[in-house]
Parts: C-alpha cells; structure tokens; sequence
C-alpha cells in the first residue's frame, strides 16, 4: 500500500489534485462550523462591556500606541502564568475592538496589571516611567494629566460599538456622559447610576489625583485599573457551567 503512493508523486497532474482535494476537505471541516455557530467565544462570568470613563481611556491607549510594547495575552506557559497570572481568556477580549492580543512585548504584559498597583504608581509611571522603574525605556506621557479629556461623543462611541456587537443597552447608551463624569466623582455615593448600570465592582473615584479636572489620565488609569479584573480567577473553572454566562 504505502509503495503505491510513487506513482501519485511522480504524476505533478494527479499529485496537485490530490493536494487541492486535502486541502478542500480541512478547510471545509475547519470553515464549515462558522456558519452555524453563533459565536466561538463562550462567555465567562463577569465579564462586561467597558464602562464609558474605560472605554475613553482604551481609545487613548490604543491611540497612543502602547500595545506596540504592551501585549494583552498571557500564553498557558509556567513561565509566562507564574510572573503574570492566569493565562488570559478569549471572553476577556470579546469585547475589544480591536483587541490587544499578541506575543511581541518591550514592556510587560498588561492582562492582569489592574489593581496590581496604586492609581498614584500609575500616574507617577506615565508622567515619568523612570521614576518607579528606573531601567525603563518608556517615554513620559505627561500631557496626559494637563489635557482634558473630551468626551462630547461618548455616546455616539458606545452606539458605533453596539453595532459591531458589544451588548451597550439604550439605557446605557443614553445615560454615557453622565456615567463617565460619576465615574470620577468619589462623593457619587455607592448607589450610582454608573453602577447600577455596569455592576457594584465598578471602580468609582478620582483617578489622576486632580480633583478639579477631569483629564485623559483619569481614563486611561481607569481603563488599566480594570484589566484583568473581571473574571474572578479565585473561583474560576473552565469546566464548570456556572462560570459560562
């Protein structure tokens, strides 16, 4: 059986349709399941839109290029799970548009940096890198914390979003503006509306140390602040269905 394979190899005519039908056959098992499945991602426990304050403050890190350093994806590896946590989670990511998954990394990776450090080693880190990490090669981002940030379309960026599929409710939507500004206001009280809508774990206080202004690098501390932090990994199974909601 195995010598009769010569005479496929030195036939290039019979040897090409051989190859196209293998081909064809993968690519229909691995293609076929996309048309019926309504999605490949299953959905973990926890895990929520971003708010308004983080999703500002996403667009700003994608804006300023700090996944070109910064991977978001923690590969099932000892290595990579001992010096960063839990290797990251499809269902983490679902929600980003576009997400920050990749392997190439000048600085750490940031999938779990949320509550790893102080909103005050965030803003000294960004203001001068150098100054908490004295071998980094990063550049200040001081502008950040004189800049206002501008959210005039805030809701019109969650309205885009839900179309592309991140589940924004109108209610949600509606109410974004005045989300992102409670979102900053520590006095809002535990009752707020930005809670209500995005869960009690929502971080709700001022994040640049300037209570008077509300500046770019209020969103973006909130937006690192939240990395990781969603799935409660304490309790996390994969295999088990009360964590797939």
């Amino acid at each position: 059986m195995w010598k009769k394979h010569q005479t496929l190899e030195k036939n290039s005519i019979w040897l090409v349709i051989a190859i196209l039908l293998v081909v064809s056959v993968g690519g229909l098992v691995e293609i076929s399941p996309l048309f019926y499945l309504e999605s490949t991602i299953e959905k973990v426990k926890g895990v929520r839109p971003y708010t308004p304050l983080e999703q500002a403050g996403r667009d700003i890190y994608v804006r300023e290029g700090c996944y070109v350093c910064h991977s978001q994806m923690i590969r099932p590896l000892r290595d990579e799970v001992e010096r960063y946590g839990h290797y990251s989670l499809a269902a983490e990511s679902m929600y980003d548009h576009p997400f920050q998954w990749g392997s190439k990394r000048t600085g750490p990776d940031l999938a779990r940096v949320g509550g790893k450090y102080s909103d005050g080693w965030h803003r000294d880190h960004l203001m001068n890198p150098r100054s908490v990490v004295p071998e980094s090669n990063m550049p200040p981002y001081r502008f950040l914390a004189e800049r206002e940030l501008d959210y005039r379309n805030i809701e019109q960026r969650l309205a885009t979003l839900h179309t592309v599929g991140v589940p924004y409710s109108a209610d949600q939507i509606k109410n974004a503006r005045l989300d992102l500004e409670t979102q900053v206001d520590p006095f809002a009280g535990e009752g707020s509306g930005v809670k209500k809508r995005y869960g009690a774990k929502v971080l709700q206080r001022d994040f640049d140390g300037d209570p008077e202004k509300l500046t770019e690098l209020d969103a973006l501390i909130a937006y690192l602040q939240v990395l990781g932090t969603m799935v409660d990994f304490k309790t996390y199974k994969a295999e088990d269905p009360e964590n797939l909601r």
